[in-house]
């Protein structure tokens, strides 16, 4: 999956509509191979994420279920974080473990 596409489902406050297009345009710009599409195939691009959006809406809005507490999009925010510092503390690990100069 694309790294830009964020969960929407069970959040505080629910996924807006905003953050659902841009969902869906992400994932129409990865499945076409094109972040901008020519002037012959706008409409299919436009009505493509149209299409895509409306199904996530649903999906997410009213389509599952959870009784897990909702998440925070800060919560998320420091999850990743943590997970970047992990990763680059295994870089660093990995660098000094072979010997290279570090700068």
């Amino acid at each position: 999956m694309c790294r830009n596409i964020r969960p929407l489902f069970n959040f505080a406050p629910p996924a807006t509509d905003e953050e659902i297009a841009a969902a869906a345009l992400q994932y129409v710009r990865k499945v076409s191979g094109t972040t901008r599409p020519s002037k012959e195939n706008e409409a299919a691009f436009a009505a493509a994420v149209e299409q895509v959006a409306a199904v996530t809406r649903g999906l997410v809005r009213d389509g599952l279920t959870t009784r897990a507490t909702p998440r925070t999009r800060e919560e998320l925010v420091r999850q990743a974080r943590a997970r970047g510092q992990q990763r680059e503390l295994r870089i660093v690990k990995k660098a000094l473990a072979s010997g290279l100069p570090q700068g």
